[in-house]
């Protein structure tokens, strides 16, 4: 088992309350704590950037399998791939490989850089990720919060992708959870954390709706399978509710799971359970999708 040590992250801004502080000790302390027969290769770069690095878990022997790429969240600004490092265990029992990849934070590099970072992410995955035996034709989006966003708006932003010398086909599914999915704001509150999206988030304001995946669900067909907390923040409640309705009108498999009683935190770290639903439903997705 590998061991962690948490100190050695690099410095990152305070996080904006004592709940995410939390969040991030928790998950931290889960990190590299899977079994002895799971491989990890930690630190892989996808580009020169320090943040642009991928941790990717795999069992030896595997080949052509699905993958599982797992954005951070953090508000753009905060948050380390060894925050879903704790899936590890699971997801590779599903018969998949999991890809937790870093991308370059805001207000340093401000959004679309996190995005682009996700391009360049899938990029590198269709020339590399075979050597860890898994299949480049076989990609499901997801990740928590901020990454949750990311993941989304990487699926439905397909010309991109394709632009970027990724196949859009290769994509096979989204499932992100607690996703904030709309970024725009008519009147953020100052000190928000809706304010901190204009502020520290965006490269421009007027970026607020082309940053959003409520923009880009016109001709989708990528299966989307939301889920976010009952106790939810305001903002994640409204946006998927908004982004469930405007999917619902495109050619594509939809689900929209509420979890009873969890917050935006919990979301995550309840799947810390291997018999959470969600991976049930990661795993019917990848059979539904895998010819």
């Amino acid at each position: 088992m590998l061991t962690f040590n948490s100190s050695n992250l690099p410095t990152q801004l305070p996080l904006p309350s004592e709940a995410a502080i939390q969040y991030e000790q928790t998950v931290l302390s889960w990190a590299y704590t899977h079994a002895d027969d799971i491989v990890c290769r930690r630190d892989l770069p996808y580009g020169d950037d320090p943040a642009q690095r991928y941790d990717v878990y795999y069992q030896p022997g595997m080949e052509q399998r699905p993958v599982l790429v797992f954005w951070h969240g953090g508000g753009w600004t905060n948050g380390y791939k060894e925050y879903a490092s704790f899936m590890a265990g699971h997801v590779v029992r599903l018969g998949m490989v999991l890809v937790t990849p870093g991308y370059r934070l805001a207000p340093h590099s401000r959004m679309p850089a996190s995005f682009h970072d996700c391009l360049l992410l899938l990029q590198t995955l269709t020339a590399d990720i075979g050597q860890y035996g898994g299949s480049a034709q076989h990609l499901y989006l997801s990740g928590h919060s901020a990454g949750a966003h990311l993941a989304t708006l990487t699926a439905l932003r397909g010309a991109e992708v394709a632009a970027a010398g990724v196949s859009p086909a290769a994509i096979r599914a989204c499932l992100p959870v607690s996703g904030i999915m709309d970024l725009h704001h008519p009147s953020p509150v100052p000190g928000s954390l809706e304010e901190r999206v204009y502020t520290m988030v965006l490269s421009m304001p007027e970026q607020d709706a082309v940053m959003s995946p409520v923009c880009w669900t016109n001709g989708n067909q990528i299966p989307i399978l939301l889920s976010y907390g009952e106790r939810d923040s305001a903002r994640v409640l409204s946006s998927n509710r908004r982004l469930a309705a405007l999917v619902a009108f495109q050619d594509c498999r939809q689900s929209f799971n509420v979890e009873p009683g969890l917050d935006h935190f919990q979301t995550h770290l309840a799947l810390k359970d291997g018999d959470h639903p969600w991976y049930r439903r990661l795993s019917a997705i990848v059979q539904e999708t895998a010819a």
